[in-house]
């Protein structure tokens, strides 16, 4: 940084002839000194960038309180949240089921999304090791039918867990596993899709993934993965909605991974160790 017009630092540059030999010294204009010209400078300019920051931080501050206005349950940004569409197998925010039938979730609302709780646990318990013992089956189909069409089911149903199907499944007439070997079947919902609903009836597909077959040493029936469909014709019935008639499609199935399958020790650990949910949207 040059102070002065001259080469040399200070200003001083040689006398010419009309000036007898002196050194003449330029100043700058003013009367302030050049040094604390230049301090004052660099005051300012710092002054103005922590200005600046500060300013940053503020706004930054304020962008962040606003973006959590929503989850305090009050105020313009909870109306916002209430008219957003969701898609078929997003969470709304209503409370979940009040309380549970013999493990299966009841009090669903009189609602889509309640007719959409109660067919994805209604599957997950019609899938369950349950249906293959006669008493365990006759008490999950009386809490998750109307009466009319539990009553015309359950001999039926009766019919096809016969001691013939069980024994492919590697199951005794009465529904249970060798010793040292684990049955395992499970639904587990994936989305549900409401495809009619009104004057107290709905139609909810339920499209899930499955889990059967035997676990243990020397299982000739191995536990394997399938996918599925089921559908649910719902009435409102008695304060709940219950399942008058269902029906069942393979598919869709997504491409099988390339994961290796798990030993039939750690999948039976698995079940044990690993409860099932409650679905509640």
């Amino acid at each position: 940084m040059s102070l002065s017009d001259g080469g040399g630092y200070g200003g001083g540059e040689p006398g010419g002839p009309d000036t007898g030999g002196q050194t003449r010294t330029r100043l700058p204009d003013g009367d302030g000194d050049t040094y604390g010209a230049i301090r004052r400078t660099r005051t300012g300019s710092s002054s103005r960038n922590l200005i600046t920051i500060v300013g940053v931080v503020v706004l930054l501050i304020a962008a962040i309180a606003f973006a959590n206005r929503g989850g305090g349950g009050q105020g313009p940004a909870d109306d916002t949240a209430k008219d957003t569409d969701t898609n078929p197998t997003a969470p709304t925010g209503t409370k979940p089921v009040p309380g549970k039938n013999g493990g299966i979730a009841t009090g669903f609302a009189k609602t889509e999304q309640g007719a959409q709780s109660a067919a994805a646990n209604y599957a997950t318990a019609l899938g369950s090791d349950g249906m293959f013992k006669a008493d365990t089956r006759h008490g999950i189909v009386d809490r998750v039918y109307t009466p009319q069409a539990a009553a015309r089911l359950k001999s039926s149903q009766d019919k096809a867990y016969s001691a013939a199907f069980l024994r492919k499944l590697g199951l005794d007439a009465a529904g249970n596993a060798p010793k040292g070997m684990t049955f395992i079947s499970r639904t587990i919902p994936v989305g549900t899709k409401v495809e009619q609903f009104g004057d107290g009836k709905a139609k909810v597909a339920v499209w899930y993934t499955g889990l059967i077959g035997m676990a243990g040493p020397g299982s000739t029936d191995p536990v394997r993965t399938d996918w599925q469909t089921w559908t649910f014709d719902l009435a409102w019935s008695d304060g709940d909605w219950k399942i008058t008639d269902d029906s069942q499609k393979r598919g869709p199935a997504p491409v099988t991974g390339d994961i290796p399958a798990a030993g039939a020790d750690e999948i039976s650990k698995a079940v044990k160790d690993y409860g099932g949910f409650t679905y509640a949207r």
